[in-house]
């Protein structure tokens, strides 16, 4: 039986970017242009307009409400920095970041409930804290959609969670380091050549969840041999622990040619990797969230978003 396949999407949603910035708007405006030029895809996929269906009250469930207040205001007053300099303020962030969490929450909710494939390809910002933003990233979707999960079905609920985005998803790993029910497999760039400097081998996890996690940095300019024989290690680990639900975080900057990264894979490998993991999903019959990440390359991005969602849905 094939697995549903749904595509979240508004415009809020894909106003996520900044101008003049690596993470630009331009990859969603170029998927969307491919997206309506293929029939038989359009046909295949079920769409979920997200834009003002969440209340910002979700975020409470992962962030501090200062830090949420602090957003508004610096969204409201519509310039300076949600950090250091890596991630600008234009008036409207907050509602538009909002968005982003509620695709996600919605789309969780989705795969875990009807065992399928959910798709929010503005959506995988790892580098946030439950008090901070960081590296582009406002808030953590991926810790929300998480809590509101286990707030409506339970905290035994066993979530793995993939990161094979360039950068290593310090957000979530911190957060939830010493969580034993948050399994966490994340194959990044070594931290001693990328932001944000984190995700060493050793960082197994804490108390009752050390070993629930793996870290694996890769050196500068490894591409797709190492990155599939270690989504291989993934696939094995994801069949003995047998999750609830898987959430993909699967940013496309260790693309070759990415400007700010140094690992080389190709989008044959990427699509390889994503397949994997996909087929795990089904093999298990168990919901996946692919989220978009990052990835600094807008056509190459959309033009393999495509081709993750042909993968999707068997075309």
């Amino acid at each position: 039986m094939n697995m549903r396949t749904r595509l979240y999407v508004g415009e809020n949603l894909f106003k996520y970017g900044f101008e003049n910035h690596p993470l630009s708007t331009k990859r969603y405006a170029r998927f969307l242009e491919l997206l309506e030029n293929d029939a038989a895809l359009k046909s295949s996929l079920e769409f979920f307009e997200v834009d003002g269906l969440c209340n910002e009250r979700i975020l409470r469930l992962f962030h501090t409400s200062e830090y949420i207040g602090r957003v508004k205001k610096l969204s409201e007053r519509g310039y300076g920095y949600i950090d250091y300099g890596d991630t600008p303020v234009f008036k409207g962030i907050f509602e538009v970041s909002l968005a982003s969490v509620c695709a996600s929450v919605y789309g969780l909710d989705f795969a875990y409930n009807h065992r399928s494939i959910a798709v929010n390809l503005a959506g995988g910002w790892h580098h946030a804290y439950r008090d901070r933003g960081s590296g582009f990233c406002v808030f953590n979707d991926i810790g929300v959609s998480i809590e509101v999960l286990r707030s409506k079905y339970g905290n035994d609920l066993k979530f793995y969670y993939i990161d094979i985005d360039a950068h290593h998803g310090d957000g979530v790993y911190y957060s939830y380091e010493s969580d034993p029910n948050v399994y966490i497999f994340d194959i990044h760039e070594d931290g001693r050549f990328l932001f944000p400097g984190t995700g060493g081998w050793m960082e197994r996890g804490s108390g009752k969840a050390f070993g629930t996690k793996t870290n694996i940095p890769l050196p500068p300019w490894s591409g797709d041999e190492q990155l599939l024989s270690y989504i291989d290690n993934l696939i094995e680990d994801v069949f003995k622990v047998s999750p609830d639900v898987i959430v993909f975080q699967a940013g496309q900057d260790g693309l070759a040619g990415d400007p700010l990264t140094h690992l080389q894979y190709s989008d044959q490998g990427y699509l390889k990797a994503v397949e994997r993991v996909f087929g795990v999903a089904k093999d298990l019959n168990i919901g996946i969230l692919y989220l978009g990440g990052g990835g600094y390359q807008p056509n190459k991005v959309a033009e393999n978003w495509i081709r993750v969602l042909r993968i999707a849905v068997n075309l």
